[in-house]
């Protein structure tokens, strides 16, 4: 199953947003140019959305998706529910 490379990915991923944010952290405490410091944020923020988008394609094809296969009409709500709020934080 590929369950194990995907979170090996994910952690990989967010051990290299660790050390980016490190860098963007020294770069302030060096006063670098602004626009440099944001293009940096802008990569680490796109680079969290591919790893949130990660767990959530995890989460739909594991977790809601075996509640929307059982016949409990209680459990298809409650997933429903888990997925619109995390959509209504956004």
């Amino acid at each position: 199953m590929k369950k194990g490379t995907s979170q090996h990915d994910k952690l990989t991923a967010l051990r290299r947003i660790e050390g980016q944010i490190r860098g963007v952290q020294k770069m302030i405490e060096e006063g670098r140019y602004c626009v440099d410091i944001l293009n940096t944020t802008g990569a680490i923020i796109g680079a969290l959305k591919r790893v949130e988008a990660g767990i959530l394609k995890g989460h739909l094809n594991a977790c809601a998706k075996k509640a929307f296969e059982g016949a409990s009409e209680r459990e298809k709500q409650k997933k429903l529910e888990e997925i619109y709020s995390l959509f209504a934080k956004r």
